[in-house]
């Protein structure tokens, strides 16, 4: 067979490439499961010509990972995986231990390969010495929603941390309702990260009284590490006078504005709309309060026409002026502008449908079956947000895996079946 290495090189390159574009769609505001399952057919329609190229693709691939990036190691995991070569695993191995921020590209290529074509080396990881194998392996069994059972409760005891944290995560991800209990305990853990996803956790796990307050105090602080995640999940758990507490106290300082509106929208009670609308007057938040009320209300800001104009003399995100220090990317990019007054006006002629004092999604009271509608149809973090209602729900059910390949996803949606859905 002929191998043309300009063309093998290019599903190299456009294989990595799209994994960092995939990487940010899953919580992107914009892409929904549809839009996802045509990245992922381009995913794998590079992917696939690595396979198809056999030796010479991999040896590209290698090349690659001198470049120690992500979605190197994605590729190259994906391809190293699926042929069950040691040799071939670890070197990949090899980088990604090197190189931490690499392991994110390592935990989608288990998630992105077949499990059936995982099972004798996610064994032989989780049997390990070596803590960094035996995390992925529990990675491995968390995004597939595979129970690891007692290698689970091991590692909730490790030594290491990143172990630790790793399987703390996973008892949630998996609905260990069983390991409430033992992961409660963690809550207090000496390793920051052990703490969070022991909170996280046990609060899927059906836990209302230590883990929320944990929870709390991080969606509370604008410089915590983990905020957003908490900011995801902590306030679904409020009712309606501990959030007004809460959001009262988030208001008394401007550093807390954004991620407030945030939580008043993942919070879902229509109550605050009125003041989402106000906010949508402010430039520097008008758009994650768009986002706010879309996630409260089901509205589509731009196809019902509620959309603005850019402000003028406002800026955000990288300036072309060389002497700008401030190079972060603008956070609400693929938002919509909102337009207060006839978001205003579509208020006031609907406010009637949404009573106060109840929490909404999307247009609709919190239940499982719109929520089930949600996963099929709403943006991706708005399907976050019916994934975590659901496993809210039913503590002993794992958590919707929203990051899965999207035609899996799509077939559970489906079926009802594996995800988390039976």
């Amino acid at each position: 067979m002929c191998i043309l290495r300009d063309v093998v090189q290019q599903h190299a390159e456009e294989a990595a490439l799209l994994w960092l574009l995939r990487a940010v769609a899953v919580a992107a505001p914009h892409y929904q499961l549809e839009h996802l399952l045509r990245l992922d057919e381009r995913v794998e329609a590079h992917v696939d010509g690595l396979r198809v190229a056999g030796d010479a693709g991999w040896e590209l691939l290698v090349e690659q990972l001198a470049y120690e990036e992500a979605g190197e190691v994605f590729a190259a995991a994906v391809i190293a995986l699926e042929s069950h070569d040691g040799a071939r695993i670890e070197r990949v191995l090899e980088v990604a231990e090197r190189v931490p921020e690499t392991v994110p590209g390592f935990v989608s290529a288990l998630r992105w390969v077949e499990k059936p074509k995982l099972q004798g080396t996610v064994k032989a990881f989780i049997r390990a010495s070596s803590p960094f194998l035996r995390r992925l392996g529990i990675a491995a069994c968390a995004v597939h929603r595979v129970d690891p059972q007692g290698a689970l409760d091991q590692a909730m005891a490790a030594s290491d941390p990143g172990l630790r944290a790793r399987a703390l995560k996973a008892a949630g991800e998996l609905g260990r309702a069983d390991l409430v209990e033992a992961v409660r305990a963690h809550v207090g853990d000496e390793d920051a990260a052990c703490r969070f996803w022991a909170a996280w956790s046990a609060v899927l796990l059906g836990d209302r009284r230590q883990a929320p307050r944990a929870l709390l105090a991080t969606a509370s602080d604008p410089g915590a590490p983990m905020q957003a995640r908490a900011l995801r999940l902590v306030p679904r758990l409020l009712v309606a006078n501990a959030a007004r507490a809460w959001f009262g106290q988030m208001a008394e300082d401007p550093a807390r504005l954004r991620p407030l509106i945030e939580a008043v929208g993942v919070h879902g009670d229509p109550h605050y709309v009125p003041w989402l609308i106000r906010q949508m007057r402010t430039p520097a938040v008008a758009r994650v309060a768009g986002e706010a009320f879309s996630m409260i209300t089901g509205v589509d800001l731009a196809y019902e026409d509620l959309e603005g104009e850019w402000p003028e003399g406002f800026s955000a995100g990288p300036t072309e002026d060389p002497e700008d220090e401030d190079v972060a990317m603008d956070p609400d990019e693929d938002l919509p502008w909102p337009a207060p007054a006839l978001v205003e006006r579509w208020w006031g002629e609907n406010a009637a449908r949404f009573p106060a004092g109840q929490r909404f999604l999307c247009g609709q009271p919190v239940g499982e079956a719109h929520c089930l509608e949600v996963l099929r149809s709403g943006y991706q973090r708005q399907r976050i947000g019916a994934a975590l209602e659901l496993a809210l729900m039913r503590p002993d059910r794992p958590l919707f895996e929203w990051r899965a390949p999207a035609f899996r996803q799509r077939a559970a949606l489906k079926t009802g079946a594996g995800l988390g859905l039976s």
